[in-house]
């Protein structure tokens, strides 16, 4: 089973875990400076992108490892580690960009943690490169092209955040991830109709 996992996918599945493993055994506040915050007392630079190896619980840690484990493969084998890496990490900055937005709209100072802004970001470079993959889901138990399964997911996500459903979950921050993969697809595809550089 574990063949299919490429390096670069192995590598953030391993660090996430290794990281939640030390979660377990030191002060929260140590580990609660590697939040994400709203800009303000709190906020550091370095929490744009350490939020992301942070988790809540098993559940969490589980559900975002098995999106990469799922969907993130095909795309470091079609584009190579250094370029998947890239987009991952992209995808994670504009989430939190969008959930610190979010954050200052609101009002709110809980901090935000989880690496499902990238896994959304893979979701959405998935479906574009591999748009007609059948995918088979647990709940409606019925295949659906990959095409459909990230619309409907993202339209569900943008359901979620405009009606306050299932609070405290970062469903802008999801959004985020979405759109920060698009925009980086986008331009990676305009610069090769123009015969531009591209990462490898």
């Amino acid at each position: 089973m574990f063949r299919s996992l490429t390096p670069a996918v192995l590598g953030l599945i391993a660090a996430n875990v290794v990281i939640f493993l030390f979660e377990q055994v030191v002060p929260p506040s140590l580990i609660l400076r590697f939040a994400l915050y709203p800009l303000g007392a709190h906020f550091h630079p370095w929490q744009l992108v350490t939020y992301a190896f942070l988790h809540a619980t098993w559940w969490h840690i589980f559900g975002n490892m098995f999106g990469l484990f799922v969907f993130a493969p095909a795309l470091e084998m079609y584009w190579g580690a250094r370029r998947f890496l890239l987009y991952y990490f992209v995808c994670v900055i504009a989430a939190a960009l969008t959930e610190i937005a979010v954050l200052h709209a609101t009002g709110s100072h809980e901090p935000t943690i989880g690496a499902s802004g990238g896994v959304f970001g893979v979701l959405l470079a998935f479906a574009m490169l591999f748009p007609r993959a059948r995918l088979q889901l647990l709940l409606p138990p019925i295949p659906m092209p990959a095409w459909l399964f990230v619309s409907l997911y993202g339209l569900l996500e943008l359901f979620f955040g405009i009606t306050g459903t299932e609070p405290g979950i970062g469903h802008f921050a999801h959004l985020g991830g979405m759109l920060g993969g698009a925009i980086m697809m986008l331009y990676w595809r305009w610069r090769a109709d123009r015969g531009g550089w591209l990462p490898r």
